[in-house]
């Protein structure tokens, strides 16, 4: 015998008799409330317009109904989503990439277009229109409910449910009537407004798998795209670098062996040769190795991988990071090769003289960084370069990519990419 767990939405459809109800009293407690929480916006609206001129008194109340707007808008995703039992992501602040009074006015004003939160606020409106509706064919109900008794009073006409007078012969016909009706009308109006919900509010599974898999292949294909550009850097660093310098020391050495026995003095200075170029090209190894894997990032976290880096850079660098805990180890590394590839190129391509790098963890669980140089600009990302190494590193650890490089510089390069939950 097997025990099946039922999903959120086949516990939805399981008791729909139970979701119905429940429904009904949303609608009537948003007929109630609804009036005066819209007053209310309403009425910060109009005196913020007001007020707009008086010393600039009324930006400040625009500004709260812009948060006032997106709490009713994630109160209103949270209600359908806990009401209906279905899978709805909560409602997000939107926030801006860049840091200080500028990063906050780009987030409010991406707030104030947010289209997800505008389809909550005209979800809620329209609940609170149901629910006004709802109570009025209540009472109906109940109107029509009394006056199925009428004949009992002994009234040759009773008042009618919408203020008419009724004979007394026809009050029974005429109640279970109204009964009927009302009852379908406030049960069509839960039904409707489940659907409405649904659809305005509530993210299809569909469209939802739809999206997962788009960003799935997104990040598969940048993932596969990175690691080609890296094992062709690779490659390339191994065949102009290491491999002739090695070569080299083998030629050097066999020299010093066919000339050990007759020239000594000449055998000893190729080994002593040898034996500086084999340390270079221990040098570069290591110094290769570590552009494929910082140990440090690992013992020591972000902050000083950083560190380190800045101190080999070619240009000074003025470092900012400020990071209260741990990332996961494939943001940090996906940020970290990024700011040391964005070094590289300033120290040769943009004839930069200084370099500034910032690092945030920002709210929402995500790894903030920008690189910005005084260089001459003009940066591109072209195929199988190393900012298209950068865009495809990034775009594999799920986040996103942004050069800023025009003519005569500056060149700033932003990455987000979010932490492992």
């Amino acid at each position: 015998m097997t025990t099946q767990t039922a999903t959120p939405l086949q516990e939805d459809t399981a008791r729909p008799p139970l979701r119905i109800l429940l429904t009904i009293l949303h609608l009537a407690a948003l007929g109630v409330l609804g009036a005066g929480i819209f007053g209310m916006l309403t009425g910060l609206f109009g005196a913020g317009l007001g007020l707009l001129f008086a010393f600039g008194i009324g930006i400040f109340l625009l500004i709260g109904l812009v948060y006032a707007l997106f709490g009713l808008g994630w109160f209103e995703v949270a209600r359908v989503g806990s009401l209906y039992r279905v899978p709805v992501a909560p409602l997000r602040r939107r926030t801006s990439d860049r840091p200080g009074f500028s990063g906050w006015a780009r987030s409010l004003g991406r707030q104030v277009i947010d289209g997800r939160m505008w389809r909550a606020l005209a979800n809620f409106a329209l609940a609170c229109i149901a629910g006004v509706i709802v109570l009025r064919l209540f009472w109906t109900l109940v109107w029509s409910g009394i006056i199925s008794f009428a004949p009992l009073a002994g009234d040759g006409e009773v008042d009618g449910p919408f203020g008419s007078l009724v004979d007394a012969a026809w009050a029974p016909v005429i109640g279970a009537l109204g009964v009927v009706l009302s009852a379908a009308g406030i049960v069509g109006l839960a039904l409707l407004h489940r659907t409405l919900s649904l659809a305005i509010v509530a993210q299809s599974r569909e469209a939802e798998l739809t999206e997962r898999v788009r960003t799935t292949t997104a990040q598969r294909e940048g993932a596969v795209r990175a690691a080609d550009l890296e094992r062709t850097r690779i490659e390339r660093d191994l065949h102009d670098g290491v491999q002739p310098r090695l070569v080299s020391v083998g030629m050097t050495l066999g020299l010093a062996h066919q000339k050990i026995d007759d020239d000594p003095a000449a055998a000893k200075d190729l080994i002593a040769e040898a034996h500086t170029s084999t340390k270079a090209a221990i040098t570069e190894l290591r110094q290769l190795a570590r552009g494929i894997h910082a140990s440090v990032l690992d013992d020591r976290g972000l902050d000083a991988a950083l560190s380190a880096l800045a101190s080999r850079s070619h240009i000074p660098v003025n470092l900012d990071v400020r990071m209260d805990g741990r990332c996961s180890r494939e943001a940090e590394a996906a940020v970290y090769f990024a700011i040391a590839e964005s070094l590289t190129n300033a120290a040769k391509h943009s004839r930069a003289s200084e370099a500034r790098v910032t690092v945030r963890l920002r709210e929402g669980n995500t790894l903030w960084a920008r690189v910005e140089d005084n260089g001459m600009g003009g940066a591109q990302v072209q195929p199988g370069g190393g900012l298209d190494g950068i865009a495809n590193r990034i775009l594999a650890a799920g986040g996103t990519f942004r050069l800023d490089s025009p003519a005569g510089g500056p060149t700033s390069l932003e990455v987000n990419v979010p932490c492992a939950s």
